[in-house]
């Protein structure tokens, strides 16, 4: 049971993120090829009893995570208990945040996903109920466009406003590099410097249906993009600083801005020459967030 409250809450990154022009609602269709971190690069969220319901952040970026009631985490745990006609659970829930904030890997949503996760959990256990994952994995789009990937962590086409998502698993496994330049991207400012440029028709090839790790990387390099690349470096410029960084860094194969800015990757052959590539990056730029990490389903989450 003591396992069981403990969740990783792991960034996602965008490997391609194309966007369609705004709809009706002001939001914009997109279809996103996404993937998960390792622990290197993750959240950690654990839940210990207590007398009532309750959050408290620590870590390096806890002070950019505001309030603990405006939290994505309590927003989740408030749904999920609203949603069973339960109680909040009597946890207090600590959130390790290690991941910075408003910069286009997900925190936040992965944060609530996890809570998700781990709160289903707990009722099922707790109540004798058989429902709590699915009730949960149902919330999941309304909490957010990314929560629904963030709740399964796993390679996938994520597409509409986010509410759907297909698990890809012929994706391989990307030793990476997470650059971030301390600076925020807020999602909503991009979005409106990208419709400022009148985007086109949404199109995505569909992903390689074999895991060849040089097939992979051609798709990725040829067929696919960021659209909100340009809006990002518009309103934050270093970011194109940090991709030249990890262009010209040895070993890298693929550099990218990850969602709407401003953490940025590179994919690269061997673990060895990430380990290498982030340790040459952080003494160079201690001022950036910097993080070796893996991206795909070595560790992909699942109903336990």
């Amino acid at each position: 049971m003591l396992d069981d409250l403990v969740e990783l809450a792991a960034a996602k990154i965008n490997l391609s993120l194309h966007v369609g022009p705004p709809k009706q609602n002001g939001r914009h269709d997109l279809i996103s090829l996404v993937t998960f971190t390792d622990a290197q690069a993750a959240d950690r969220l654990q839940a210990r009893p207590d007398d009532a319901f309750s959050l408290q952040v620590t870590g390096p970026f806890s002070d950019a995570a505001g309030r603990p009631e405006d939290n994505l985490v309590t927003k989740a745990a408030v749904a999920l208990s609203q949603a069973l006609r339960a109680p909040l659970p009597k946890l207090q829930l600590t959130l390790t945040k290690n991941l910075p904030c408003a910069a286009g890997i997900g925190g936040g949503s992965a944060d609530a996903a996890a809570t998700l996760r781990l709160l289903s959990r707990w009722y099922d256990k707790t109540l004798n109920r058989t429902d709590s994952w699915y009730i949960a994995e149902t919330l999941a789009p309304a909490l957010g466009g990314d929560v629904l990937a963030c709740f399964y962590s796993r390679t996938g086409l994520m597409s509409g406003e986010g509410e759907r998502f297909r698990a890809i698993d012929t994706a391989p496994y990307f030793p990476a590099v997470l650059v971030n330049p301390g600076v925020t991207c807020p999602t909503g400012t991009i979005f409106q410097h990208f419709d400022a440029d009148q985007p086109a028709a949404l199109d995505h090839p569909p992903a390689p249906s074999d895991s060849a790790w040089a097939l992979w990387l051609e798709y990725l390099s040829m067929h696919t993009h960021n659209a909100l690349y340009p809006p990002a470096i518009a309103y934050q410029p270093v970011i194109a600083t940090v991709l030249e960084q990890l262009e010209t860094t040895p070993g890298a194969r693929l550099a990218r801005m990850s969602g709407s800015g401003a953490t940025c990757f590179a994919i690269f052959e061997t673990v060895e020459a990430a380990n290498m590539a982030a340790t040459d990056i952080d003494a160079r730029y201690p001022e950036f967030w910097v993080k070796q990490t893996s991206f795909g389903d070595r560790r992909s989450v699942t109903r336990r």
